[in-house]
């Protein structure tokens, strides 16, 4: 059984940093999480949600060893990461 001091804290991100991350779109990563193929937002307060950091990160990493498996087709609903311009 884990004690929550043994726990690392958890890191909150707003949108802007998960946009700057991953090379996604705002609307791919909305889209993305209502399938499940992306890590949800947490409510944080009535209009203020945010990511958790290395549930960003795993997906970024997961992200980059399914690309570099060779033979095996992609995940579903999986997109490619668009330019940090949005």
């Amino acid at each position: 059984m884990s004690n929550v001091s043994d726990e690392q804290p958890i890191e909150f991100i707003r949108l802007r940093e998960v946009k700057r991350l991953t090379g996604l779109s705002t609307a791919t990563i909305y889209r993305m999480a209502v399938s499940e193929t992306f890590p949800k937002q947490v409510k944080l307060g009535t209009k203020a949600v945010a990511w958790i950091k290395s549930e960003v990160l795993d997906w970024s990493r997961e992200q980059v060893n399914r690309s570099r498996r060779h033979g095996l087709p992609p995940a579903p609903n999986d997109q490619q990461p668009m330019s940090n311009q949005g």
